[in-house]
């Protein structure tokens, strides 16, 4: 199967969306359950207590408590807007932030970030300063604090729908930003698995979008989901990695198999650092990784190194390379963005 795919479908009741490029899967998203805070959802907080140990507060949200880092001058009983921005691990706050996004296809609107910016991956000058004075005429008149950027998708849409969507999402930021005044309420509820879907995997356009019921078992994504499952990986050259999320941290074991060559351990480690960024997207997992890879001289390190950038450039959760341990072990950070799998479909 090649191409582009996004499949929409449903998946143990709740709605479900998955992206194939050229038969592997890339990206998975399923609904979350019951009222649990969810990534993007924006909400009137209330602050409950200090926390100076962790550097930040907690605060009062609707069934649910938050944790804001970083943060100055906020006093107990006082309202507060925030966006959640990960999942919360079990038996913890959920992380907030008051620096919101308000975010659509064709752009995003970024309350205390004033200014107008076009996606890096649109390069014609000319449609660039287009691009800007549509922005400037759709956001004349906002609040001097709100700005604006216009994302890759605009190169291939057309001026009205920018400009409309422009509008309702300044609209919708606006009317959020001054409901300040009261106790803890939802107030942008966060999107689902097709919202994203539509939102996120639409640029570049997909060769096709199948939304029937039963599309997931038509492209054989239940098979490849159930693949994402198995804690070990195969890897090319007959090797595999093993990927153990524990509570502290997610564990990789990297392996050559039954390849005994000189560069066996080498081979299987580029092929798992390739491969990793998308094995943790897919897990949904995050926090501490630490990657013991195969048996390799340390000249090759830098080399490696190198890979694992590259692999990880073009990752949305942020992801911090951490470097090599004493014992040989590799550690990075990664962003919890969305809840484990394992726990979405348990």
């Amino acid at each position: 199967m090649k191409g582009r795919v996004v499949v929409l479908d449903s998946l143990r009741g709740r709605a479900a969306a998955a992206l194939v490029v050229d038969g592997q899967l890339e990206d998975l998203l399923i609904d979350g359950e019951g009222e649990a805070p969810a990534p993007e959802a924006i909400y009137r907080a209330v602050v409950d207590r200090q926390m100076k140990g962790q550097g930040g507060v907690f605060v009062k949200l609707p069934g649910a408590t938050g944790f804001l880092r970083q943060v100055s001058g906020l006093a107990p009983g006082q309202s507060v807007l925030v966006q959640v921005t990960g999942a919360a691990e079990p038996g913890k706050a959920v992380p907030v932030t008051t620096r919101l996004l308000f975010k659509s296809r064709l752009c995003i609107l970024t309350p205390g970030a004033p200014g107008l910016n076009i996606s890096r991956r649109i390069r014609e000058e000319d449609l660039r300063e287009e691009l800007t004075a549509l922005a400037a005429e759709a956001m004349q008149g906002a609040a001097p604090d709100l700005g604006a950027i216009l994302r890759s998708a605009c190169e291939s849409a057309e001026a009205e729908e920018i400009a409309t969507d422009l509008r309702a999402m300044r609209d919708l930021a606006e009317a959020v930003l001054v409901d300040t005044k009261g106790g803890p309420e939802l107030l942008v509820d966060a999107p689902g698995a097709h919202e994203l879907a539509w939102r996120d995997w639409s640029d570049p356009a997909p060769d096709e979008v199948a939304e029937a019921e039963g599309s997931f078992a038509a492209h054989g994504v239940e098979e490849m989901i159930d693949a994402v499952l198995d804690f070990e990986v195969p890897l090319p050259g007959g090797g595999h990695m093993v990927i153990e999320p524990t509570r502290a941290l997610v564990a990789v074991d990297v392996n050559t198999g039954a390849d005994t060559s000189p560069a066996a351990g080498m081979k299987a480690n580029v092929a798992a650092a390739r491969d990793l960024p998308r094995q943790l997207r897919l897990r949904g997992l995050g926090g501490q990784v630490v990657v013991d890879f195969a048996p390799m001289p340390k000249r090759d390190r830098a080399t490696l190194e190198q890979v694992l950038r590259a692999a990880f450039r073009g990752e949305s959760a942020e992801t911090s390379l951490a470097g090599w341990t004493p014992l040989g072990l590799y550690e990075l950070v990664r962003k919890r963005d969305r809840a484990p799998l394992s726990e979405l479909l348990r």
